[in-house]
């Protein structure tokens, strides 16, 4: 007999079918267990993807750099000192420290009340001056328009980027490029607007709720002279990370007469660290995940195998008469465990499709109310999914499970002998 011989699987259907209710609770631990893996991994996916879209389009290789009070004397100056970071020191990093991307700097400008204005509309947001090379740190989604260039701030232009919800509290929502606000008293003209892919980073204020200007423009405009706020930098793949943030921090305690063993001077904020811990701390929940569900379908494995046992038992007979026509023991071993596979298999896959239809129905849920006109962007939970990969592991998974239920059992029914059976009997 082959494996496609449909009279076997005919008899194996009407042997799993003669007890419908034993069958049926015996395939309950292996989909459950099935369903609960799937949708715990599919739930630390969403999770993932939740926390993950919230900083989606910035760079998590980044590392950011402000400064604070000196901890030590040094060259005259006293322990204390309040200190300032400088144009100059982009260009000293940019030169001098290697495994860098890209180096950038912005200034804030605050929030102050009524500081945007167009025409007879007013409203409250932030200010920002910018090198260019910020939006390659967080790229933004451009709704209309262009972002701030290499010339903007060569040429100290006055014009402005600004954010979604700047556009939709003067603009409502149109087109606004061409047009000229105040900001803070001063008339900047727009050249795009912009709506940010990252919401779960905040630096000086929304980027959505922010009016961006170039920062030489910035510091003319505020008399802030060559004064820079924050420094952030993204790290190029593969270069030792804290080397690189010791050797820029060494170049802006040099660059600025602070000691170089100032543990507070400069202090560094590690994106890119916290993206590695957020890295782990998912696979440790996947980990964990795998561990359960294949601790739950084990228990359900070995129901099968516990139910298969006495199926055997109560078909002594049955197979003792199979022996004396003549069948081979791999006959016999081939059809017990046929009997498990299948069973284990059908309430494997049942598990797992159902899973996936669960994890789709909540995942069309979600997508409905995000399109909600009072819904928020902004979420900890998206698109709980299991990837093609895991689908494929977790049926290798049952088919395995499905051979090793039927393991025993079929070894106990080839130990049957036909006289035994007939004298049991």
């Amino acid at each position: 007999m082959g494996i496609f011989d449909a009279d076997r699987w005919l008899e194996i259907w009407v042997t799993i079918t003669r007890n419908k209710l034993r069958s049926v609770l015996t395939c309950l631990g292996v989909f459950w267990g099935v369903l609960m893996l799937v949708l715990l991994l599919g739930a630390g996916t969403g999770m993932k993807n939740g926390i993950f879209s919230n900083f989606e389009g910035y760079a998590t290789n980044s590392v950011f750099f402000i400064t604070d009070r000196t901890s030590e004397p040094y060259k005259g100056f006293k322990k204390g000192r309040y200190w300032n970071m400088r144009n100059r020191d982009i260009d000293n990093i940019r030169k001098n420290v290697r495994g860098i991307d890209i180096a950038s700097a912005v200034i804030f400008g605050g929030r102050s009340d009524k500081n945007i204005v167009y025409g007879q509309t007013a409203a409250s947001f932030f200010v920002k001056g910018i090198y260019p090379e910020q939006f390659k740190l967080e790229t933004p989604i451009i709704t209309y328009g262009r972002l701030i260039s290499e010339v903007d701030m060569r040429d100290r232009r006055k014009v402005c980027v600004i954010g979604a919800k700047v556009n939709e509290s003067l603009f409502n929502n149109a087109n606004s490029c061409g047009k000229y606000i105040r900001v803070n008293g001063i008339y900047y003209q727009i050249v795009g607007v912009v709506n940010p892919k990252a919401r779960g980073i905040s630096i000086g204020g929304r980027n959505e709720e922010s009016v961006f200007l170039p920062l030489s423009t910035m510091q003319q405009i505020m008399n802030q002279g060559d004064r820079v706020h924050f420094i952030s930098v993204s790290i190029a793949r593969g270069e030792p990370l804290q080397k690189v943030i010791d050797d820029i921090t060494a170049v802006l305690k040099a660059q600025n007469e602070i000691s170089p063993t100032d543990p507070q001077a400069v202090r560094a904020i590690n994106l890119a660290a916290q993206f590695a811990t957020f890295e782990m701390l998912f696979t440790g929940i996947n980990i964990l995940v795998w561990i359960v569900g294949t601790g739950t379908l084990l228990a359900g494995v070995i129901g099968i195998s516990n139910i298969m046992m006495v199926t055997v038992k109560e078909r002594t007979k049955e197979i003792g008469v199979r022996r004396a026509l003549g069948a081979k023991p791999a006959n016999i071993i081939v059809q017990v465990m046929s009997e498990s596979l299948l069973l284990t298999s059908m309430a494997g896959l049942t598990g797992l499709s159902l899973g996936v239809f669960i994890l789709d129905g909540v995942n069309r849920l979600m997508e409905a109310a995000a399109a909600g006109p009072s819904s928020s962007n902004e979420s900890f939970f998206k698109n709980p999914e299991v990837s093609i990969n895991v689908a494929i592991i977790a049926t290798v998974i049952i088919l395995l499970s499905g051979l090793f239920a039927g393991l025993i059992p079929a070894w106990r029914a080839m130990q049957i002998k036909a006289i035994d059976a007939i004298r049991e009997e």
